[in-house]
């Protein structure tokens, strides 16, 4: 065995990774998910991380360049109880979802023991900078080197859709000025995917890792629902009732879309 799989059990689960809609999402706990981030932050190991929710893998089904992105990510892990009734639906079980909300909070206390350092790229002007802030007082230790909005201008024309071309070239100059060992890229699917995947090269970053929303949830722009909504896959109907007109056709569209696409792929085995 070599010494990447040594210390990255997530090597060892690429076999693992269940099928859904032409995706690979790979059967994680948090705990291998964030223990196998941070290892792969502190060796150097450049990787990529992005989550798979029914959002998200509704996008990529009719969007062959997002598909590619995520099937060439080094982890694709599950965010969404839909993820999980449509990998039960085809025969396979996921350990669960894990959401950024639920992850970040175990992942600041793991990197303020093990010296990792954070930065935070997305949102709103000053979101990401207020998210870093609250997390610092809640993790005595934890090193966030940066914080930046994900506002970044457009692509230049003649890129075509989806093309990023220099977006973000004082951002990208920032994040490789502070040198952190993993940086989260929060603007939404597929801007951030698309974004990650354009500028990966230039990042002197070990671990790229795309988390939606987050910084909103932290910062509490966004608050999260009620615990038993939470508990029982319900988060989707929360954030439907808090932001309806914006949210309406990715939840009361694609989720009967999705499970309608889940069942025409067991139907084609």
């Amino acid at each position: 065995m070599n010494d990447a799989a040594e210390y990255d059990p997530l090597l060892t689960r690429t076999s693992e990774a269940v099928e859904i809609l032409g995706v690979g999402v790979h059967r994680l706990s948090v705990g291998d998910l964030i223990w196998g981030a941070v290892q792969r932050a502190r060796s150097g190991a450049r990787s990529s991380i992005f989550y798979a929710n029914v959002h998200v893998l509704n996008t990529a089904h009719r969007d062959p360049e997002l598909r590619a992105i995520l099937n060439g990510a080094d982890i694709v892990y599950c965010d969404g109880a839909g993820v999980v009734l449509g990998a039960r639906l085809l025969g396979h079980r996921l350990p669960g979802r894990m959401t950024g909300a639920d992850w970040i909070e175990p992942l600041c206390e793991t990197c303020a023991a093990d010296g990792v350092t954070l930065y935070f790229l997305g949102g709103q002007p000053g979101v990401a900078a207020r998210a870093a802030q609250r997390l610092q007082v809640r993790h005595a230790g934890l090193r966030i080197v940066g914080a930046h909005h994900g506002f970044l201008h457009p692509p230049p024309p003649g890129l075509g859709e989806g093309g990023w071309g220099g977006g973000g070239t004082a951002a990208i100059a920032a994040v490789n000025t502070a040198r952190p060992h993993v940086l989260l890229v929060g603007m939404g699917t597929p801007t951030q995917e698309k974004w990650i995947a354009a500028h990966r090269a230039e990042l002197r970053v070990p671990v790229v890792w795309a988390v939606g929303a987050l910084f909103d949830f932290v910062a509490g722009v966004q608050p999260r629902g009620p615990r038993w909504m939470l508990d029982h896959g319900l988060e989707w109907l929360w954030r439907l009732f808090s932001d309806p007109a914006r949210l309406w056709r990715r939840y009361l569209l694609g989720n009967p879309l999705f499970i309608l696409r889940v069942l025409r792929q067991r139907c084609a085995w």
